[in-house]
């Protein structure tokens, strides 16, 4: 962040400096600006970019009429907030001149829109379980500077040496969070039944639509690349035609077990029919809520990385048989950040998470692969050892776990 001028300016009549500037509470409300938008995004509630959000900085030692106030850019996405990219402003429009500041980041220089809005108004979506509005704007910056020193002081662990600090944990699911034999035998052989009937009922929907023709764009690219079980087709076929050509490449994808974004978006859709007649339920290990409780508490933000899509991972965390465990998780990634056995998917989870350094982010996984894209990514890795998971190469290197009470 840099200012316009370091040199001192009238607020109201009263001088001030730079490091007024730069104090304690212009750079929680910043942080906490940034940490919202984050969360708007991650949770599925707000994309796009930063829409100017304004919070007024409550310091108690300056009149409120004289109180800065912080707003997000409009040029920067939501994910990709920082603290620097944040514009400070005066309270009176005709103070904005000398007191304008430029974000040192590209595209963030547009203000469009000033919202009237502080943080007692910001409240959360009704339809996510059990988040409270938030109450007070003191309350708020004691919750930020509370997580921010619980999660970087680190833990001591059983043999006294003290255990890498983390800000953040991305859980894996299958063979993770959940066994794998749910996967395989309860929500693959569900969505490859459903495909057909699915489709029927749906087909004249935008959604349907829009899976189907992500299905056809892949279909184009398989056959292309004479990938086993790719059927072509029709692209102006009879509704019949298409449905049973659009199963027929369905059921071989879920076969093969591909990892692809058009056939994980289906089976979300195919399977939020199943969670929403309570056909249904996602199991997870006895120990996942215990510790998704426990995280949450100590102020650790968990994301879950899954190859599903995100509406699928809502839906499995929404529907366990220990109930909505979504009030514990931050936010979801899946394959449209990239393939998870590849190193710049990571870089873009650290990127979007907005941490000091790739090593505060924790990835838990049972897939050896996936734990060597993202330690090359710099992110601290954990291999799960659930029952059901594939055996691992012998001298790994990397630490394992059976219980999520062990981290």
């Amino acid at each position: 962040m840099a200012a316009a001028s370091a040199a001192p300016f009238t607020i109201n009549g009263a001088v001030k400096t730079q490091a007024y500037l730069e104090g304690s509470r212009v750079k929680e409300t910043k942080a906490l600006i940034s940490d919202l938008c984050r969360q708007f995004y991650h949770l599925g509630w707000v994309s796009g970019t930063g829409g100017s959000i304004a919070i007024k900085v409550h310091d108690h030692s300056i009149p409120k009429p004289h109180q800065l106030i912080v707003m997000s850019p409009s040029g920067v996405q939501k994910e990709r907030m920082m603290e620097e990219d944040m514009y400070v402003l005066p309270p009176k429009c005709s103070d904005w001149g000398p007191l304008f500041l430029k974000s040192s980041r590209p595209n963030a220089t547009t203000i469009s829109l000033m919202l009237p809005l502080n943080s007692t108004q910001l409240g959360r979506n009704l339809s996510t379980p059990s988040h409270s509005p938030i109450r007070s704007p003191n309350a708020v910056f004691r919750r930020h500077r509370n997580a921010k020193v619980s999660a970087k002081a680190g833990t001591l662990s059983s043999n006294n040496s003290t255990e890498p600090s983390r800000r953040c944990i991305v859980l894996d699911i299958e063979g993770t969070t959940t066994p794998i034999s749910f996967v395989t035998d309860v929500l693959f052989p569900y969505a490859r039944d459903s495909v057909g009937k699915h489709l029927e009922l749906t087909y004249d929907t935008a959604e349907t639509q829009d899976d189907i023709k992500l299905l056809c764009a892949q279909v184009e690219e398989d056959l292309e690349n004479g990938v086993a079980g790719a059927v072509p087709i029709p692209p102006n076929g009879e509704k019949e035609d298409i449905i049973a050509a659009v199963v027929a490449n369905v059921e071989a994808m879920i076969k093969a077990d591909r990892k692809i974004t058009s056939l994980k978006q289906l089976q979300g859709h195919i399977w939020r029919t199943g969670f929403q007649s309570n056909e249904l339920e996602t199991v997870v290990f006895d120990d996942v809520p215990e510790a998704l409780e426990k995280w949450h508490s100590l102020g650790i933000k968990v994301y879950i990385y899954s190859s599903g899509s995100r509406l699928a991972q809502r839906l499995l965390f929404g529907n366990t048989n220990y109930g909505d465990l979504r009030k514990y998780l931050c936010g979801f990634f899946d394959t449209t950040v990239g393939n998870k056995k590849e190193t710049k998917s990571y870089i873009e989870i650290t990127e979007s998470l907005g941490v000091d350094n790739p090593s505060e982010i924790l990835f838990v996984t049972d897939v050896y692969q996936e734990a060597i894209a993202a330690k090359a990514a710099g992110l601290e890795v954990i291999i799960s050892i659930r029952p059901g998971n594939g055996p691992l190469p012998d001298n790994h290197g990397f630490r394992t776990i059976t219980s999520f009470s062990e981290i």
